[in-house]
């Protein structure tokens, strides 16, 4: 049974909620009308999953997050509007520790519920298996609590990630695929790597349109690189990052020699979207193999797991993040399973690793 405390100021939203999740024989749910009320309820109902709306009065969803994450732990999953303050306070919310969101349909709720449940529904049971993130002042803890049981991953995973590699020769791109946990993966990856980083990066976050351009506004501020969003066809430069706008995918192409990276409409081959897969597969379509290096991150499904097996079977290097970090070991357990990974390496340890495989790359 899964327990789902649903927190909302909506009257209405409770009901919709309820009425969906109630279709569920393995879902238990109870509910609160604001923070206060769902601080309450954190140790005798002890839910598996809290959906959060992000603006309730008295006190807001970041500030319930924040109390949830010191309290009682747990994954939470925002609920929140399409709105440019919307997204800013969603990706507050995941840098806090919420595993997932889910964004409230606009209009009439009622009348789009139908079509937003299973989306509700899949969120709900993938943040039920998903590891919470630990926030900066939690991380220690988090650490402490974890070590008897992932100590002999993490040894095989060093092991793996101290074998030497040499540096590819030349010009290439960086590829990297995300969703569940995607956007305080990718401040990880990208922060500890040089403005003198000699490859472009190129990243599919799962994520809607409203949302990937205040995620690429966010990682610009705190990066070395530069970090844009890739509305436009651009043409790649180094030290340079390009995440893909939501509801469309990103894909490398050539114009007159150049390559660019622009955005292309949605294929229904691709269920997933941005799609880490197209991104792949693009990419080996203009470079050689050997020209890229995949990367693949927390998320649930298998998104870019066969296409950066078919890269790595080509020659190309992969590395897939390792269980112990993920927050949903979907993306790159696929990988991992397929034989797809040239290395499965923690988090913390990616970037460094990425610059090892690189020409020229400069640590700060």
């Amino acid at each position: 049974m899964i327990r789902i405390l649903v927190v909302d100021d909506s009257a209405l939203v409770r009901k919709l909620f309820g009425r969906v999740l109630a279709e569920e024989p393995d879902f238990e749910v109870r509910f609160a009308r604001n923070g206060v009320e769902a601080l309450a309820q954190l140790d005798e109902f002890r839910p598996d999953v809290i959906t959060l709306d992000v603006q309730m009065p008295e006190m807001d969803g970041l500030e319930c997050l924040d109390r949830i994450m010191v309290q009682r732990p747990c994954p939470v999953v925002m609920v929140s509007t399409i709105t440019a303050e919307g997204a800013e306070a969603t990706l507050n919310a995941l840098q806090l520790g919420a595993v997932d969101f889910v964004a409230k349909p606009s209009g009439a709720v009622s009348l789009r519920i139908d079509e937003f449940a299973p989306t509700l529904k899949s969120k709900i049971r993938a943040a039920a298996s998903a590891r919470v993130p630990a926030s900066h002042r939690l991380r220690e803890r988090v650490q402490f609590r974890a070590g008897t049981s992932t100590a002999s991953r993490v040894r095989r995973t060093m092991e793996n990630a101290d074998v030497p590699v040499e540096p590819a020769a030349g010009d290439g791109v960086v590829l990297v695929g995300t969703s569940t946990g995607g956007p305080p993966a990718l401040e990880a990856l990208l922060t500890p790597l040089p403005a003198t980083f000699p490859w472009p990066i190129l990243v599919a976050q799962h994520m809607p349109s409203a949302f990937t351009g205040p995620l690429a506004r966010r990682l610009d501020g705190i990066c070395a690189l530069q970090v844009v969003e890739a509305t436009v066809p651009l043409p790649l430069e180094a030290g340079k990052v390009y995440i893909g706008r939501g509801d469309a995918d990103i894909v490398l192409s050539k114009r007159a020699g150049v390559l660019m990276v622009m955005a292309a409409p949605e294929k229904s081959d691709y269920p997933w979207h941005p799609s880490t897969d197209r991104l792949v597969r693009s990419a080996m379509a203009l470079l050689p193999a050997t020209q890229l290096i995949g990367v693949l991150m927390t998320g649930m499904g298998n998104d870019g797991a066969v296409a950066m097996t078919e890269l790595r079977a080509s020659g190309g290097a992969t590395i897939a993040e390792a269980e112990e970090t993920a927050v949903v070991w979907g993306m790159p357990g696929e990988l991992a399973r397929a034989g797809g990974a040239t290395f499965v390496l923690p988090l913390q340890r990616i970037a460094q690793r990425l610059q090892s495989m690189v020409p020229h790359a400069h640590r700060s």
